[in-house]
């Protein structure tokens, strides 16, 4: 029986250890922490990150948790239009789910062949020619005949393997929060969810989980919004963090203001946002009778603009549990290599254009990119939607 250890229990470490083993594979999930918790908030799945959830055995798990995320249009501060809303085709439309009930899901598609440890810190990473992968935290070593490094932007395996990919600033901060449906505001018809307003350095978005009184398969439905400042993050409590919220957006279009008035400081998850420049230099490193794999941000942390982070760590798990079957393990983690650096990097560059739009500041660069933003943004944003409704896992 072969044999895989996953580092790193988040949401793309669940996803391919799930996957290892319900091919039949043995696998051991280290976490760092120690308990197994997800962020109270939620995460918006495109086509691509839907349909390798599907590849991966667990879409009908999802239909049941997600709620369809409508095209609210942009807006400035003023209210003004800069981009309006329009309808989605269905191949493009992005889900909305909370990340508990997403965490559930994936739990429950672990199944008896995977160990889950928690408590352990990945120090060590072997991936030498002649020797079965392995890893080790100091005391202990443990080999596998495949290494899934699934640890996260601080990634320890990313960073002796490809030590070339630097963790960098961003230069911004995000807050989310998920309002419970008996805390959220009621709003009028006329100020419907979704969509987003961009200021100097300021953005804004927010989006219904579900449906007030009746959350389909979640009983965590409620009103999802995110915040991202330009700056450090803030070292305050999440009270001083919540007023601070509520200065900046002061006088930003419904329901804005309402939303974070509904908000009590623990609902709030504050981030900052960094990304790693440049990528690594290679996403597999085939050793011995196997090798080791980067998944997810340990590969291509990048910016949450477009919505990517998640969707592209479900396509790093379905491309990599399609090739194990088909090709000596060897090849397959240099298949893997082959298949998701190109698309990493696509992904993470129409992000980084996307984040020089949304970080513009002063008065005349503020104005051209109001002018340029009717054009440039949907445009960008089609591309992107195009490339995430054209993903497929491999045949």
């Amino acid at each position: 029986m072969r044999s895989a250890v996953v580092v790193g229990a988040g949401i793309g470490g669940l996803s391919v250890a799930g996957a290892l083993a319900r091919s039949g594979w043995q696998v051991t999930l280290l976490e760092r922490a120690d308990r197994v918790r997800p962020e109270p908030t939620a995460v918006v799945l495109w086509p691509n990150g839907v349909r390798a959830l599907r590849a991966l055995g667990l879409g009908a798990g999802l239909e049941a948790i997600a709620t369809p995320l409508s095209d609210g249009g942009v807006r400035r501060p003023d209210g003004h239009w800069l981009v309006q809303p329009r309808p989605i085709p269905a191949d493009r439309m992005p889900v909305v789910v909370h990340r508990e009930d997403l965490h559930d899901a994936l739990i429950a598609g672990l199944g008896d062949r995977v160990e889950l440890r928690t408590g352990v810190t990945v120090r060590t990473v072997r991936a030498d020619p002649g020797e079965r992968p392995a890893v080790g935290d100091g005391r202990n070593l443990i080999e596998a005949d495949l290494v899934v490094a699934a640890d996260g932007t601080d990634s320890e395996i990313r960073r002796r393997l490809a030590p070339e990919a630097a963790v960098v600033s961003s230069g911004s901060a995000a807050w989310r929060a998920v309002i419970p449906w008996y805390r959220a505001p009621r709003l009028p018809a006329d100020r419907p969810l979704g969509g987003e307003v961009l200021g100097a350095g300021y953005r804004f978005i927010s989006a219904s989980l579900g449906e007030r009184g009746s959350s389909g398969g979640s009983s965590r439905g409620g009103i999802y919004w995110v915040a991202t400042a330009a700056g450090a993050p803030r070292p305050e409590p999440p009270e001083t963090q919540l007023a601070l919220l509520r200065r900046w957006y002061a006088g930003w279009p419904s329901p804005i203001g309402e939303l974070l008035e509904a908000t009590d400081p623990a609902d709030l998850v504050q981030q900052e946002v960094r990304e790693l420049r440049p990528l690594p230099r290679a996403y597999g490193f085939p050793a011995g009778p196997g090798g080791v794999v980067l998944l997810g941000d340990a590969a291509h942390a990048m910016p949450p603009h477009l919505g990517q982070g998640a969707c592209l760590a479900f396509e790093d798990a379905a491309t990599l549990a399609a090739l194990l079957p088909k090709t000596r393990l060897p090849d397959a983690v240099q298949a893997y290599d082959r298949m998701r650096r190109p698309r990493a990097a696509t992904v993470v560059r129409q992000t980084r254009r996307m984040s020089a739009v949304l970080q513009t500041r002063g008065r005349l660069a503020l104005r051209a990119r109001d002018v340029a933003l009717g054009t440039f943004t949907p445009r960008l944003i089609n591309t992107a939607a195009a490339s995430a409704a054209q993903w497929r896992p491999p045949a």
